[in-house]
């Protein structure tokens, strides 16, 4: 499982979880991804559950990129213990996921779109947070659409 090797602090508050992903937020390195719609923590057990119903079912074709690493430390503690005596002890780690943020990335020759909605929807059951499965091709479209759109535009106004 996923966890940093080491921390400059053994704890951390929770903190909050507004806004929307600024970082990490497009598709990088392959042609398919798994983008998050709402807020949440990720644990590292869920992050491996979801990498090994992928890889599963791509056969180990392929190529597979994590793009969250839980690097937040949630602490608990002991059962029936009266309160009072301080913060718990680290139990697991979490990733902190913002709506717009790239999960899973999939590529390869021989990753099509259908086997990548399929393995990305088996890895969808294991997390907690909504999420869509994105494409880079119609990103493409969509993009070069609006490029179309303003350069035409800024055509119209060196004519006029």
């Amino acid at each position: 499982m996923l966890s940093p090797k080491r921390t400059k602090f053994r704890k951390q508050h929770r903190g909050r979880m507004r806004g929307v992903a600024s970082k990490g937020n497009t598709i990088a390195f392959g042609q398919f991804a798994l983008q998050a719609q709402d807020c949440g923590w990720v644990t590292a057990r869920q992050i491996e559950a979801s990498r090994r119903a992928m890889t599963r079912y791509i056969k180990r074709g392929g190529q597979i990129w994590i793009r969250i690493f839980p690097d937040k430390p949630v602490t608990m503690r002991p059962a029936e213990t009266r309160m009072g005596s301080g913060k718990g002890n680290p139990e697991f780690w979490v990733a902190v996921v913002k709506p717009g943020r790239i999960l899973f990335e999939m590529g390869g020759e021989d990753i099509t779109e259908e086997i990548a909605k399929e393995a990305m929807r088996l890895a969808q059951y294991k997390l907690p947070v909504k999420t869509k499965f994105i494409s880079i091709d119609k990103n493409l479209e969509d993009s070069s659409q609006e490029n179309t759109k303003n350069s035409k535009k800024s055509q119209e106004e060196v004519k006029s």
